[in-house]
């Protein structure tokens, strides 16, 4: 395991060094939520915020308020990295590598509309093509959701996006997603703070038909 875990390193490694294209600032995942945000942080809308709601105990929100509680990002464990080969299932040889998806940068923002809290959730990543080869354009699916940790964590919401990413003949490509309706129960004020937006590669979803959900992505 750590032999093979050890190549995929490599593979990403080398092929970050050079051919592709840094990631672009006027993608749709930028104008959401600016330049700021690094690898596994969330970046703001710019603007100034306004005074929080639930767990401050001030008043009800308004419809479509701005949710500085908004439940902070992570990258569910095992799942930062997608990794396609030339056959069904785990990839056990290098040299069947087709392509490899990895996330490098997350960001969030929260809308209040009465008792929902609407999230738009971004991904930002890239594709790099492995020794087999890829196709010209490759599917990608991220899986977003909403988990109440504690002694037994509580799935609030989960959802399953698909979207396709052009190569055009490149090794490594940037892309950018984002969710746009991901939406969940207000959490109460004792409640809120254990509340994570995860997000991650959701490799059974590579390999099985999915419709299409509402979402946005651009390459480049």
């Amino acid at each position: 395991m750590n032999v093979l875990l050890l190549t995929a390193a490599g593979l990403l490694l080398a092929n970050c060094g050079g051919g592709g294209a840094s990631l672009g600032v006027g993608d749709r995942f930028s104008q959401l939520f600016g330049s700021s945000g690094s690898s596994n942080t969330q970046a703001q809308l710019v603007g100034t915020p306004p005074a929080p709601y639930g767990s401050s105990g001030a008043a009800a929100a308004p419809q479509g308020a701005p949710y500085q509680d908004c439940p902070g990002v992570a990258i569910r464990e095992g799942a930062s990295t997608l990794q396609i080969g030339t056959k069904p299932g785990p990839v056990s040889d290098n040299n069947e590598v087709r392509y490899q998806g990895t996330i490098v940068r997350n960001a969030r923002d929260c809308t209040q509309f009465g008792g929902q809290i609407n999230a738009r959730v971004g991904v930002e990543g890239r594709i790099i093509v492995g020794p087999a080869g890829a196709p010209p354009a490759v599917d990608v699916p991220i899986r977003v959701a909403v988990v109440q940790e504690g002694v037994q964590p509580k799935t609030v919401a989960t959802k399953l996006y698909r979207t396709q990413v052009d190569l055009a003949g490149q090794a490594n490509v940037p892309f950018s997603f984002v969710a746009e309706d991901v939406s969940f129960p207000t959490p109460s004020p004792e409640a809120v703070a254990s509340y994570v937006i995860y997000i991650g590669f959701d490799p059974e979803g590579a390999r099985a038909p999915a419709p299409r959900t509402k979402g946005k992505a651009r390459t480049g």
